[in-house]
């Protein structure tokens, strides 16, 4: 089956996603020629290995808390807080708490 992402001008629910569901997956929401939405679910202790990307990315905590590792640094982000990522910048995500995240990327290319 294909994965269904929004049309334009149709609704999405992000309140329905701030909860994290053990039973849920991450999802994609939006796929556009430049740009796409990833709703990305990560139970404590997972993480998404180090990795770059050739967009920009905007990273939003919905609910719990993860930590961004970064070359020489790390960011903790909670519930409400989100950060913008250069492109290429190598980093991984680590869950210190089940966790909702909001994927934001520019699509190069």
């Amino acid at each position: 089956m294909a994965l269904q992402h929004a049309s334009p001008g149709q609704l999405i629910d992000l309140q329905a996603l701030a909860e994290f569901n053990p039973e849920g997956q991450s999802t994609s929401l939006i796929k556009a020629e430049q740009l796409q939405l990833l709703h990305l679910l990560l139970g404590a202790g997972q993480s998404l290995h180090e990795h770059k990307l050739a967009g920009e990315l905007c990273l939003h905590c919905l609910a719990g808390r993860v930590r961004l590792e970064m070359p020489g640094t790390q960011l903790p982000l909670s519930a409400g807080q989100m950060t913008l990522l250069a492109a290429g910048q190598a980093h991984a995500v680590v869950a210190e708490m089940d966790s909702s995240l909001l994927l934001t990327l520019v699509v190069t290319g």
